[in-house]
Parts: C-alpha cells; sequence; structure tokens
C-alpha cells in the first residue's frame, strides 16, 4: 500500500506531496535514530549495572519478592540487567512500537521471556490489577527517561505517575537521584548566539533594534557539546553551584518549582549566559555517579565519556548584566514539567524579585533565527566578506534584490550605495524583523520587502525596471542539508526575464567540496553493537539495518561538525560546480570519480560542504574554515551544519597501502536533492 507524504522541495521550496511506502516514515525514523550512542556509552551502561544489583540486593535484604518497572526500556537492556541481578520479574514499558518489538526479539534472544514482560504503552496509560498490564506494583522503579535538558523528555510527569499509581511506597530507584548544576560565566562567542549585535559596515555601523536589544529570547535550551567549546572562550564569573535535586525514590512533582544559589562573584564582567549539566547518583549514598560534566572539568580531560544522547545546556540570560569581583549574586534556575530558564540577581537589586515566568519572544527575531543563524549574522569576518563583494559589484545606479531568508544583505546594499533595494521574504515575520532593523537606524523604507514567490514577480513589482545586481548569502531556513540552498539557483532561474542582460548574480558560483573522514567518537551513532555488557542486542543492529536498506539510496545526515571532531583522510576537494551566471539546467548534472587516501586511519565516512563565490576571489565556506593541517586535523564553521555520508562498514587504512573513496553524485534540479554513492576501493 502507498502513501502520500509532504516534503518540501529544496531547490523549488514548494510543498510537494510524493508517493512513498506507507512504512517510509516508520523507516526514516529507525534509520535516522541513535539508540547505538546509547548502548555504546559503557560509563552509563556499567553504573546502571552497579546501581541495579545494589538495589536488588537491597530489597532482597528486607526478604520481599523483587518486582521491577522499567519505564523507558528501550532495547530491554537494563530489564535484562535486573533479571540477571537477581529480579523475579520486570515489567519494560515502551511506548515507540519498533522499539517494543526489538526489545521482545532482544529479551527472547537471551532467554528472559518468562521473567521480562515488555508493554507497549506510555507509562501513564499502563494499569495494575489481575486484569492489568501489570498484576502488582513495583518495589524497583529504573528509569532512563532523561534528555540533555534532564527533564524535557518529560520525566517529571512520568515519575509522578509511577510514584502515584505503579510503584510502591517504599520503593527504590535507579537512578536514586539526579542533581543539576550550572555556572555564570561572560562569553562573547556563546552570547552572538542569543543576541544581535552591532555591524559594522563600510565603517558605518548597524545598529539592532531595541525591541531585539531587550527581548528575553526563545525559552529553548541550547544543548551542544560544551567539552568543544574551549575554556578560552568564557570567562567564569562564578563557581559551579549546585542548583536542585531531584529524588527519584519518593514522590515527584511536576509543577513549577524554582531554586537559588547565592555566591560571590570571582571576577568582574557581564553576566551573559549559564553552563549547566546534571548527575546521576545511582545509588542512595551517592558512591555510583554518572556525570555529564564536560570534559575540561575532568583532572585528565581525555578521561571523560563521550555520548551524544546526553550533552551539556546553555541557557542565556534574559538580559545581560555588569558585575564586579566580589559582588554578592543569586542565580535562580526555575523548572515546569518540561524545560529549566535561569535569572539572576545581584546585591544592587535591593527589593527580592519573584521568579521569573519562562522566557518568550517578543521581538520575532528569535523565531525568524536559530542560534547558529546569530551567530553566522554577528560573524564581523564573514561580513567584512560580503561587505567587500558588494563593493566590488554595487554601483550609483544598481537596482538590487535580494533572496536569501531573514538576510542582513539587502541593508548592506542600500548603506553601500545602491540606488533602489529590493528584497525576497517568503517569510511575514523575517519581513517584520527587518524592517525593524531599517527602522532602528532611521533607514525606514530603505529596502522594499517583497512576499511573493519569485516566478509570482514582474516587472511591476521592480518599478517597471530590471534587475541589475542579484545578490544572495545564499541561507534559507527550510534547508536542512548544505546543497539545499541552491534554491537560490531555482529562483535566479525563475528571475530570468527579470533581469539586465549583463545583470551580476552574486555569489557568481558555488562549488560541493567533500574529504574523507576518522570521527573521533561521532562513528558510535551508527556503528552496530552486536552485544552491550554481555547481552545480545542483535536484534536491534538487524532493525536499523533493515530501515536503512529500506531507503532508495543511503543519503547523508546533517551534523554541525565543529561539535564532533574529526580527521582528515583525504585531500579536501571540490568535486561539483554549480554556474550561477546560467540558468538552472533542466537535465541532472552528474560527476564520478576517486579521491585517494593520503593518511592512514579509519574512514568512517565523508563530509560534504557548499563554498560560495561571491565573486572571482571572493569565497564563503559553510564547511572548512582552514585548510586541513598536516596531521589532517579539520576546523569547521559553527554556523552550518555540514553533510554526513557515513560508510556501512568503516575501511582501515595502515601502511602505504592504495586505496581511495570512489564516489558518484548526481544533482537532479526537478528534485532539488543530490543523490550520491560513495565506498572505498583499492587501487
Amino acid at each position: 500500500m502507498k502513501t502520500f507524504c509532504s516534503r518540501t522541495n529544496p531547490t523549488t521550496g514548494v510543498l510537494e506531496w510524493v508517493e512513498q511506502c506507507e512504512d517510509y516514515d516508520y523507516h526514516q525514523e529507525i534509520a535516522r535514530s541513535s539508540y547505538a550512542d546509547m548502548l555504546h556509552d559503557r560509563d552509563r551502561n556499567q553504573k546502571y549495572y552497579v546501581g541495579i544489583r545494589a538495589a536488588v540486593a537491597r530489597v532482597k535484604a528486607r526478604g520481599e519478592k523483587v518486582i521491577v518497572l522499567d519505564i523507558g526500556t528501550g532495547t530491554g537492556l537494563l530489564s535484562m540487567m535486573a533479571v540477571t541481578a537477581g529480579a523475579d520479574f520486570c515489567y519494560a514499558v515502551e511506548v515507540f512500537k519498533p522499539m517494543a518489538e526489538a526489545a521482545q526479539c532482544i529479551v527472547k534472544k537471551n532467554g528472559f521471556s518468562g521473567k521480562i514482560k515488555i508493554i507497549n504503552k506510555h507509562s501513564t496509560d499502563v494499569t495494575v490489577g489481575p486484569d492489568g498490564d501489570m498484576e502488582t506494583k513495583a518495589n524497583i522503579l529504573i528509569t532512563e527517561l532523561f534528555d540533555t535538558e534532564l527533564i524535557g523528555e518529560g520525566a517529571l510527569p512520568s515519575y509522578e505517575h509511577a510514584h502515584q499509581n505503579l510503584v510502591q511506597e517504599r520503593c527504590e530507584a535507579v537512578p536514586h537521584r539526579a542533581t543539576v548544576y550550572a555556572q555564570l560565566v561572560e562569553s562573547e562567542l556563546l552570547w552572538s548566539w542569543a543576541q544581535l549585535q552591532p555591524v559594522e559596515v563600510g565603517g558605518a555601523h548597524l545598529v539592532p533594534p531595541p525591541d531585539v536589544v531587550h527581548c528575553a529570547g526563545a525559552h529553548s535550551v541550547c544543548d551542544i557539546q560544551l567539552s568543544q567549546v574551549s575554556p578560552r572562550s568564557f570567562t567564569p564569573l562564578g563557581p559551579v553551584c549546585t542548583m536542585f535535586s531531584v529524588d527519584f525514590s519518593k514522590l515527584v512533582s511536576s509543577s513549577f518549582q524554582s531554586h537559588s544559589s547565592q555566591f560571590v562573584a570571582q571576577s568582574e564582567g557581564q553576566a551573559q549566559v549559564v553552563l549547566s549539566w546534571w548527575d546521576l547518583e545511582m545509588d542512595p549514598g551517592g558512591s555510583i555517579v554518572c556525570t555529564m560534566a564536560p570534559s575540561w572539568t575532568y583532572t585528565v580531560p581525555e578521561k571523560a565519556p563521550w555520548r551524544d544522547h546526553w550533552m551539556q545546556s546553555v541557557y542565556f540570560l534574559p538580559e545581560e548584566s555588569r558585575v564586579a569581583e566580589g559582588e554578592q549574586l543569586s542565580l535562580t534556575v526555575c523548572h515546569d514539567d518540561y524545560s529549566l530558564w535561569y535569572s539572576l540577581q545581584t546585591h544592587r537589586q535591593q527589593k527580592p524579585r519573584p521568579p521569573p515566568s519562562r522566557p518568550c519572544c517578543t521581538c520575532q527575531a528569535h523565531l525568524v533565527w536559530n542560534r547558529p543563524r546569530f551567530g553566522e549574522l554577528n560573524d564581523q569576518r564573514r561580513t567584512d566578506s560580503y561587505v567587500r563583494a558588494l563593493r566590488s559589484v554595487l554601483k550609483e545606479d544598481s537596482v538590487c534584490l535580494s533572496i536569501s531568508d531573514g538576510s542582513l544583505l539587502p541593508v548592506f546594499a542600500h548603506m553601500l550605495g545602491s540606488r533602489k533595494v529590493y528584497s525576497l521574504e517568503h517569510s511575514r515575520m523575517s519581513r517584520q524583523v527587518i524592517e525593524q532593523l531599517l527602522e532602528a537606524n532611521s533607514m525606514k523604507g530603505a529596502v522594499e520587502m517583497l512576499g511573493l514567490r519569485p516566478e509570482q514577480l514582474t516587472t511591476n513589482d521592480f518599478g517597471e525596471q530590471q534587475i541589475s545586481v542579484l545578490i544572495g548569502e545564499p541561507y534559507f531556513s527550510t534547508s536542512l542539508l548544505p546543497w539545499h540552498s541552491l534554491f537560490f539557483w531555482y529562483c535566479r532561474t525563475a528571475l530570468a526575464s527579470l533581469l539586465q542582460p549583463n545583470a551580476t548574480i552574486m555569489p557568481c558560483s558555488a562549488t560541493l567540496h567533500m574529504v574523507a573522514v576518522e570521527f573521533k567518537d561521532l562513528w558510535r551513532i551508527r556503528a552496530p553493537c552486536g552485544t552491550c555488557e554481555g547481552f545480545d542486542v542483535t536484534p536491534m543492529d538487524e532493525m536499523v539495518q533493515r530501515s536503512l536498506d529500506f531507503c532508495e539510496s543511503h543519503e547523508a545526515e546533517p551534523h554541525p561538525l565543529w561539535e564532533y571532531p574529526c580527521r582528515a583522510l583525504t585531500p579536501s576537494t571540490a568535486i561539483m560546480t554549480f554556474d550561477f551566471t546560467q540558468q538552472l539546467p533542466q537535465e541532472p548534472i552528474s560527476i564520478q570519480g576517486s579521491l585517494p587516501f593520503t593518511r592512514a586511519g579509519c574512514c568512517h565516512g565523508v563530509a560534504l560542504w557548499m563554498e560560495y563565490h561571491l565573486t572571482d576571489d571572493i569565497t564563503v565556506s559553510t564547511g572548512l574554515i582552514r585548510p586541513v593541517s598536516e596531521q589532517g586535523e579539520c576546523e569547521w564553521t559553527r554556523h552550518r551544519k555540514q553533510g554526513v555520508y557515513f560508510l556501512r562498514t568503516p575501511w582501515e587504512r595502515s601502511g602505504e597501502d592504495g586505496a581511495a573513496v570512489s564516489y558518484s553524485f548526481t544533482f537532479e534540479p526537478g528534485l532539488g536533492d543530490i543523490k550520491m554513492n560513495l565506498s572505498v576501493e583499492s587501487l
């Protein structure tokens, strides 16, 4: 049976309905899952195992039969640990049907079917009683309901319901307790992800609108691999503070709460950002601790366990404030049932303020621009490249049209002397944000905002004039992979009749680049597990593989590679060129070839990105921002995600044996995507 799935064609920007197999969404969800990451996390697994054994022993010491409730069982790993530790019976709850089915197979394969019951429900729907899902309430509660923010996956409501309905009053819990930590810092880098900064444009300054400056920002957490943010990028203004703890062995409340920590400022600076992480204590005594602390908090950073399912959190204060060394400060964290937010009070604010409500964007900019986009707009070096390129192509009589989402380029074009500037913005909110910016800089009406699709525009929209300069970053909010911004090429083609015969196109071209890489850790999210802590979990590996095989072709995935260190094993090479001075071709563009390995190592896949050639001598990269080092080290932009094509089987190269990455790429204008096939071949 077939079904229709909606997708945005990345080249045309049009929402299309594509016929797919009825299992398409199911397989996509499985193929892009990262269950393997958790199973490869030995630190997590081993500490859960020790904690479970200790909990089972405590219940047995009381002379009780051990009944376990495992909420969010996934593969059933923790339930199998519990039975192995001596539990009499386990109820393993998993709401995601494909995972519940995999858990059923894994439990059977390991010989635990008689002692583990898989319940494919949300835990709040589980019933207890002779005819219920559970015959009796449990006296051990095991859970893995956490995300980077600790409570973002609904841990608190699930615990609250479990204590009220599914477990005994004196139950043991693994983990027993979670503790949230926070540190107040000043960081120009991190703050650039939260607020638009003044921008220098050819000697003049573009200031952000007051509404943007005073906006509390987006409420969602910024979750990142904080270990990849160098301590040189921030200044601690206070110690690491213990903000609050949750005891999972007792009734948990999901209602609003606030907690404060008082401390003395360690140094003078701008209080801007709160870095936060949490620990899990697996036992009541706190002797078995699994911490999410970033590597730079470790005495030996190399010993910090890597994990991607749990990272660290960055929270931005509603407003920055100056603090003095030695000043008494109070940092407050609030949380509802799903999210956390922070606020700061200084001793100068004599009257204590009530806990703030969850921050909400009122300026619209934080709804239009995500965090990396704020960072991109605040990157003065990048801005300088665009300004230099615009200076070289604009004239006093230029009629300029900009095509990008939420872009400052049309404002730059006006400031640099273009006679008339238009901006094609599909989003009403984007148009309003740019209009606020223009008004704040006394340029109201200087850029005419157009809300039509490119093929709907006529010369009447441009005052019967033709466009002499077409510009773009290009950046589009719907672009997931680097080449999706080729929507710019579609727009340029749709506008061909409205361009002057000798119109300037900026960027004039783009190139797709690739490099084969060895990942330090990211490979874990796609690596089969086989066995985990002695248990056979191959049914999960097989389930993921079936879903990968279901796809017509292996696809690249978007990842911000600055967070995931890798080493280049081949040269960085441009493999496809897209000439924007010409119209989008009707036929596919194909290329094939090979890229020889120049370094020994384990090739996990290929990194892909776009470089935009604004002029003949000015290029902006969405990938590598410096040449690969002699040792193969790579430095990636923090502003865009790169494409990663994982090899089905990693390939190991040692010594001087000759081998190369064989590749074929086909850009299909009608589909708006690039089909690719890569493999390793011996030479």
